[in-house]
C-alpha cells in the first residue's frame, strides 16, 4: 500500500524543531509491511490543502501530523473535513475529558480550546492521554462518494503522538493492510566495529540471498545493519548476522545500549558506579535516562580535577603524578576507587584529553583509558578519539559501556 507522511509545522521549516515524526512512522509500520513512498513538510495554514489533494488519488494511507491543536494556524482538522465534504460536529465525550483535563490543572478553558472535541462526521477518534487534541481515523472513501485515502490525523508533539500510535493507530492499520503487501523486517544494532567492517563481514552472504534489501547506518560508536526481505528469506540472513557478528550485537529492537546494560545489570542482581573525568558526568546521564536505572545505578563520580580524583576516589597524588592523570593506571585507580566507595559489583572509569588542547605528542589530543573493576579483575582499554569534544564524549562513554556489555555477556 502506497503509504505518504505530511508533517505541518513552520517550525520544522524553520529549522526550530528536528522533525522525528517521519522517524517514528517508518519504523513502526515496517513490521506491519507498510513503507513511506514519500514525506512532504508543510507550513501552518492552509498549505496543508494542497499537499492533501496532490496525494488524494495516488496514496492509500496518509499520515498528516500536527495542525490539530486550538490555536488559529491549526486547521489540518477543518480542511479535511470541508474537502471531504463531512460536517463538523462537537463530540460531547471529547468536550468532557477536555473540560476535566483543564480543570485539574487550574487552566481556564476557552472557546478555542474546545475546538479540539469537533470531529468530522464518521471519523473515529484516537485517545489523547497525553495532551487535549485527539487523533482522527477518517477510512478510505470516508463520505461514501469522493475517492480518499486511509486518513490518520494525528498531534505534532512526539510524546504524545507516539504513544497514540501505539496504542490507536497499530490496530487499525492491522485491520486495512493487506497480508500479501507483507515482509520481514529487522534491524541489528552493533557496537564496536565499524560499518565498512560489518559490510566486508556480512555483506556478500547477505545480498546474494533473494530479494533481500540491505541497509547500513553509522551512528557515533554504533552501527545498524538492516535487512528487508520475505519472511522465509529474513531466517536465512538472521542466521548469517547472528553467526558472523553475534558478539558485537547489542540490540535488535530500537533498545539503547545504556538501557540494554541496565536491563543486564537488573537481570543479574549487579549493581554499578562509574568515575567519571573526561565524560564529565556523560555516563552517568546516559544510565540514569533509562527507566529503573535506580535499582542498578548506586554513585557518579565526577572527578574532573586531579585533587577530585584523590579526595572522591582515593587515587594517590603520587600516582597521577607518576603516570599523569590520563593513563592506564591512574583509570585503574579511579574504577577500583569508585567501587569500593559505592560498594558496587562493577565500576566504570574513564579519563582522557577531549582537546582541542591539554595534547603532547606521547598522550595526543583525543587519548583515553577506559577501565572497567568488577568480577575480581580490573581491565583497562587504551583508545584514541582525535575529533571534536562532544564527540569524544560520545564515542568514551559508548566503549566504555561496551565493556560492561560484554562483561555481563
Amino acid at each position: 500500500m502506497r503509504v505518504v507522511v505530511i508533517n505541518t509545522g513552520t517550525e520544522i521549516l524553520l529549522g526550530d524543531v528536528l522533525n522525528t515524526h517521519l522517524t517514528f512512522l517508518a519504523r513502526q509500520i515496517l513490521p506491519l509491511g507498510l513503507r513511506v513512498e514519500r514525506q512532504l513538510a508543510v507550513p501552518d495554514g492552509v498549505a496543508i490543502r494542497a499537499a492533501l489533494e496532490e496525494n488524494f488519488e495516488t496514496a492509500e494511507i496518509i499520515f498528516v501530523t500536527g495542525g490539530l491543536g486550538p490555536t488559529t494556524d491549526d486547521i489540518t482538522r477543518e480542511i479535511t473535513a470541508e474537502m471531504l465534504g463531512l460536517e463538523l460536529a462537537t463530540d460531547p465525550e471529547l468536550q468532557r475529558l477536555i473540560t476535566e483535563r483543564l480543570a485539574t490543572r487550574s487552566i481556564r478553558l476557552t472557546n478555542r480550546i474546545l475546538r479540539q472535541a469537533q470531529v468530522p462526521r464518521g471519523a473515529q477518534v484516537l485517545p489523547n492521554d497525553h495532551g487535549t487534541a485527539p487523533g482522527l481515523y477518517l477510512p478510505a472513501r470516508a463520505n461514501g462518494q469522493k475517492k480518499s485515502p486511509h486518513l490518520f490525523l494525528l498531534p505534532g508533539p512526539p510524546r504524545e503522538l507516539q504513544p497514540m500510535f501505539e496504542r490507536a493507530v497499530r490496530p487499525i492499520l492491522r485491520v486495512i493492510v493487506r497480508q500479501d503487501d507483507a515482509f520481514a523486517y529487522r534491524s541489528y544494532r552493533l557496537v564496536g566495529m565499524g560499518e565498512s567492517y560489518v559490510e566486508e563481514a556480512v555483506g556478500t552472504e547477505l545480498l546474494a540471498l533473494p530479494g533481500l534489501e540491505l541497509g547500513y547506518c553509522a551512528r557515533m560508536g554504533e552501527v545498524d545493519l538492516r535487512v528487508i526481505a520475505s519472511p522465509a528469506v529474513i531466517e536465512r540472513a538472521d542466521a548469517i548476522v547472528r553467526a558472523k557478528l553475534a558478539d558485537f550485537i547489542f540490540s535488535t529492537t530500537s533498545e539503547s545500549l545504556e538501557a540494554v546494560i541496565v536491563r543486564r545489570l537488573i537481570e543479574k542482581k549487579s549493581t554499578l558506579a562509574v568515575a567519571e573525568s573526561c565524560t564529565g558526568g556523560f555516563l552517568a546521564h546516559r544510565l540514569t535516562n533509562v527507566p529503573g536505572a535506580s535499582a542498578v545505578f548506586l554513585a557518579g563520580y565526577i572527578t574532573y580535577a586531579n585533587e577530585a580524583k584523590s579526595a572522591m576516589l582515593g587515587v594517590e597524588p603520587e600516582l597521577i603524578a607518576a603516570h599523569g592523570a590520563v593513563s592506564e593506571e591512574v583509570a585503574r585507580a579511579m574504577a577500583e576507587g569508585a567501587r569500593a566507595k559505592a560498594n558496587s559489583t562493577f565500576a566504570l572509569a574513564a579519563t582522557g584529553i577531549a582537546g582541542p588542547g591539554g595534547g603532547s605528542a606521547e598522550k595526543p589530543v583525543g587519548t583515553a583509558y577506559l577501565a572497567l573493576a568488577g568480577g575480581g579483575e580490573t581491565f583497562v582499554r587504551h583508545l584514541f578519539f582525535p575529533t571534536d569534544r562532544e564527540t569524544f564524549k560520545q564515542l568514551a562513554s559508548q566503549n566504555a559501556l561496551n565493556l560492561l556489555r560484554q562483561r555481563l555477556a
